[in-house]
């Protein structure tokens, strides 16, 4: 399994708080900072096409309603998701995984792809996404690192696409965190950062296991973090914590 290149600092949903979410613009904002890797979020438009959106509906980055299961891959890609965060990026519209990865390869990040099924879409999400990634081969997409909430879509993942390392989500850190991320031969746990302690970094290392904390804003956070042996933080303030852990 090819090693996941392990950045300190990833842009969370593409270009953090500095561009639209999930968004081509904020690949180009992560690398302009100088980000080795981004995270974001892969949900099924109605046909199966795999797009970058978080939420189950537009309602909260679009101008438009509408549940994502309920619109086909074109229609999400042509919805505008740029205007609603700023007047500088209108037009920006809901990218799919194909371009995503593509944008991904030419500027030269690494990916953190969390599959993010609707409620209901777990096996089928987890299946497309992984199909797509093998189609691709491993010379046509970027360093990767599939990780989600969802067994289930990870395990269908694993099921079609194996050469690609697996990061299990969990919202907090326990004895079942680990043996899930073990199970289902995951390389790193993906913990919160509210509650979490030194002593849960050491367990998940212990067991061989690899740690990326969500979502560190703070500078001093990330500075403790690394202390600690955390592998990488997941941020909205990429331009805040470059500088800090380099």
């Amino acid at each position: 399994m090819p090693c996941w290149p392990r950045p300190e600092v990833i842009a969370h949903r593409c270009g953090g708080a500095l561009a639209p979410e999930n968004t081509l613009a904020g690949l180009a904002i992560a690398a302009r900072l100088g980000c080795r890797a981004v995270e974001f979020d892969v949900m099924l438009a109605r046909d199966g096409v795999p797009v970058l959106i978080h939420d189950e509906t537009l309602d909260r980055c679009a101008s438009v309603a509408g549940r994502v299961v309920d619109l086909d891959g074109a229609q999400l890609m042509a919805t505008d998701v740029g205007a609603r965060f700023h007047a500088a990026f209108v037009g920006e519209t809901i990218p799919g995984l194909d371009a995503a990865l593509q944008r991904c390869r030419q500027l030269g990040l690494a990916a953190n792809l969390e599959i993010k099924p609707a409620a209901g879409h777990e096996v089928a999400t987890g299946r497309a996404v992984g199909r797509q990634l093998a189609s691709l081969g491993p010379a046509g997409r970027p360093a990767l690192l599939l990780s989600s909430f969802s067994a289930e879509a990870l395990e269908a993942a694993a099921a079609e696409v194996d050469d690609i390392p697996r990061g299990w989500l969990a919202p907090a850190f326990s004895a079942g965190a680990l043996d899930t991320a073990t199970r289902l031969g995951c390389v790193s746990l993906h913990l919160a950062v509210e509650g979490l302690e030194a002593a849960h970094v050491a367990a998940a290392r212990a067991v061989g296991l690899r740690v990326l904390v969500y979502t560190v804003n703070d500078p001093a956070d990330a500075r403790r973090l690394a202390g600690w042996g955390v592998s990488g933080v997941f941020t909205d303030r990429p331009d805040l914590l470059l500088d800090a852990i380099r």
